[in-house]
Formats: C-alpha cells, sequence, structure tokens
C-alpha cells in the first residue's frame, strides 16, 4: 500500500505525453512501411526484367492518313510501220491530236537527217598541191560534190510541191554580212564564198556548221566589168595559166560541192578557154553552177560531153528594192509553172534582208527550199504541179 509517507519529497511523478508513449510504435511503423515500399520495387524490377514488354498501340484515325499512289508505267506506243514508199515514221512522244487531225505528230527520218552535213575536209577527197589540199574523186568513187553537199530527201509531205533553190554568193569578204547571211538564212539555202577574204576556211566551216552547203566562186573574165582580182580566169592566157589559177583558187578552203562562177560573160561564151576549166571542175568530182549572170554562156552546153553535173540559175535577185521583189516574184511563178526554180543574188545587205524574209516565208506558200546540189546532180524532181 503506497502512502505519503512512501511518496519522494519533491512529490509524485507525472506520467509522460501521450505521444511519447506511442513514439516506439510509429517509429517501427514507418520503418516496415519503408521495407514493404522497397520489397515491392524490387517485385516490379524483376518483373520488369523477366516479362517482355507489352506492345504500345496507337489509333490513328482512318482520314490522317494519306496514301500515295504509284505513277502508271509511261505507255509507250509501237512504232508505225514504215510507208509503202520506204520513209520510216516515228511517233513522237506524247504525240496528241491536232484540231485538224486525230492521228499523232510524226517526223520522218530523212527529213531530220537532212540537216546534217559530213565533216569536212574528208581526206579521201584531198590531194596536197602548192597551193594547199585540194578537192578530189576518193579511191572509193566517193565525190565532193556527194559527199559535201546538204542531203534532201522527199518525204510524204513535200511531195509534188514546187521546190525553189536559192544560192546567195559573196561571202567571206565582209564579217558582218558574212555572219548575217549564215545566221539569218535558212539552212537550206546555198553560199558561195568568194576566194578574196580573209580566213576563209572559218567561214566555210561557220557556214557549214548551220547546216549550208557551200560553193567555191571562180572569178572569170568578164565583157564590161574591170577584172575583180588574182587569178581570175581569162580568155586570152594559156590553158596552164587557167588551169594553174583555178588550182589557186580551189586550194582557198575545204568542203565546197562545187564551183560557182562569178561575172564570166566574155569566158564562158569562149568555148576554146571555158572547156578545159570545166573539164578540171568535172575530173575533181566537182559540179558547176551558172549564176546566170552571163547570158551567152556556153557552160551548159558543153557539160554533157565534159561528164560535168551543172545547174543554171532561172532568176538573178540583184539591184534596188523593186528589182529584187519583182525576181522573188518571178522565181515563185516559175516554180508553180514548171515545178522548179534557181534563184541567186548577192549578200549585199538590202537584198540579204529581202531574200531572208522571202526564204523563210515559202513553206508557208506551199513550196519547198531545197539545196542548190539537188538541181546540179541533175535531180530536182520538177514535178509540176497545177496551178488551182
Amino acid at each position: 500500500m503506497r502512502d505519503e509517507l512512501s511518496e519522494p519529497l519533491t512529490g509524485r511523478r507525472k506520467p509522460p505525453p501521450f505521444w511519447r508513449r506511442f513514439a516506439p510504435v510509429a517509429v517501427w511503423t514507418g520503418r516496415l512501411l519503408v521495407v514493404a515500399a522497397a520489397l515491392g520495387a524490387a517485385a516490379l524490377y524483376q518483373r520488369g526484367a523477366f516479362e517482355p514488354m507489352k506492345p504500345q498501340l496507337a489509333v490513328i484515325p482512318f482520314e490522317a492518313i494519306k496514301t500515295v499512289e504509284p505513277a502508271p508505267p509511261p505507255v509507250v506506243e509501237a512504232a508505225k510501220p514504215p510507208p509503202a514508199d520506204g520513209g520510216v515514221s516515228i511517233v513522237r512522244s506524247g504525240g496528241a491530236a491536232t484540231p485538224s487531225s486525230r492521228s499523232p505528230q510524226i517526223i520522218e527520218v530523212p527529213e531530220a537527217l537532212a540537216n546534217r552535213l559530213s565533216p569536212a575536209p574528208d581526206r579521201r577527197l584531198t590531194e596536197p598541191s602548192k597551193y594547199g589540199p585540194l578537192p578530189r574523186v576518193g579511191a572509193d568513187g566517193a565525190r565532193p560534190a556527194d559527199v559535201y553537199a546538204r542531203p534532201f530527201a522527199e518525204t510524204a509531205m513535200n511531195r509534188g510541191a514546187p521546190r525553189i533553190a536559192v544560192f546567195v554568193g559573196g561571202l567571206g569578204l565582209d564579217s558582218a554580212t558574212t555572219q548575217g547571211a549564215v545566221s539569218r538564212l535558212p539552212a537550206a539555202v546555198s553560199l558561195g564564198v568568194a576566194p578574196y577574204g580573209g580566213d576563209l576556211a572559218h567561214v566555210a566551216e561557220s557556214a557549214r556548221a548551220a547546216g549550208h552547203e557551200i560553193w567555191l566562186q571562180a572569178p572569170m573574165e568578164s565583157v564590161a566589168a574591170a577584172d575583180p582580182g588574182p587569178h581570175t580566169l581569162k580568155t586570152g592566157v594559156s590553158e596552164a595559166e587557167n588551169e594553174d589559177s583555178l588550182h589557186w583558187l580551189m586550194g582557198r578552203f575545204p568542203g565546197y560541192v562545187g564551183v560557182a562562177g562569178y561575172l564570166g560573160s566574155k569566158f564562158t561564151s569562149a568555148a576554146e578557154a571555158a572547156t578545159p576549166v570545166l573539164a578540171e571542175i568535172s575530173r575533181r568530182g566537182l559540179i558547176y553552177l551558172d549564176d546566170g549572170g552571163a547570158p551567152l554562156s556556153k557552160a551548159a552546153d558543153l557539160a554533157p560531153s565534159l561528164d560535168l553535173k551543172a545547174a543554171k540559175a532561172d532568176v538573178v535577185a540583184d539591184g534596188p528594192p523593186d528589182a529584187v521583189e519583182a525576181a522573188l516574184a518571178r522565181a515563185e511563178d516559175i516554180a508553180r509553172r514548171k515545178g522548179a526554180a534557181l534563184l541567186t543574188a548577192t549578200a549585199l545587205p538590202l537584198t540579204l534582208d529581202h531574200v531572208a524574209r522571202w526564204a523563210q516565208a515559202l513553206e508557208g506558200k506551199g513550196f519547198v527550199l531545197v539545196p542548190v546540189s539537188s538541181f546540179a546532180a541533175g535531180k530536182p524532181a520538177r514535178a509540176a504541179r497545177t496551178d488551182p
């Protein structure tokens, strides 16, 4: 039994606070929770390490997915069979019907190849001389007149149409005029190069690169005018002298199809002087063009006996603008009536303006522009067309 005598003098001890009595319980409870959390984390870690991850699926609305259809393979049209005349037709890629035709647009191989000129000089066709390389017939029979000419192919588009050949001479004397003629005249126009200019090899090369066939202009003695320059072919000299002069002229540049007479009203009317020169031109595989400046020329009459292919101008376009325009109209008239016409002109600035505009418009008038060599070769195909 406890009494006041047994209590300490300081009085009765007070009981501890409530929270202090439960502190050990709280501490141990917290420790248990930490251990449980650690065990749970370890379990989750082991589960993630040994069990495969399930794929994540995303749901995308169908409208958000855009698919790209592969482009269809190109449609290759079958080549059309060749026409009955042997030409080859090719359908252009993407050819479509035109308002006036339901058939695809076509090109013809012969017509496309007509723009190509063979390279010059051709070693087979050159002969060394003191004046430089001269033209000759090759050992295989190849002739400069054929190899260097601008090809012309008859096609279904131009068959039966009246043909006009145009020869413009005087190139090489003036740089600006020469460049204008080469660039402004249609490629089918034949160009004559004078022998007295500078850097004639470059002139010849640039003209041929633009598609023009070229001719050597040979100065010949005239009745009225003085000699145009050195090495003019004359009546009062020996045959050997004229041959030497001709070789000098021939060595000035390569790549020409023939010789075109310049002036020559006196020389070409004298058969004794002209015959040896024309024979040498023929022997070297060239053709001859009478430019129409010598009305009494006998070249056309002498050519057959010399096995020389030759042509003669029907119209000469020279003089003031009215005269030039009249000559161009006359060439059209002759071509309509006879099926073909050959016109010559000189590359003077004013004449060149008229001839260039006229030549570019010929196709639209129903004519076909052809190289002079196609006439001189004896094949102008003068298929006359009846006027409407």
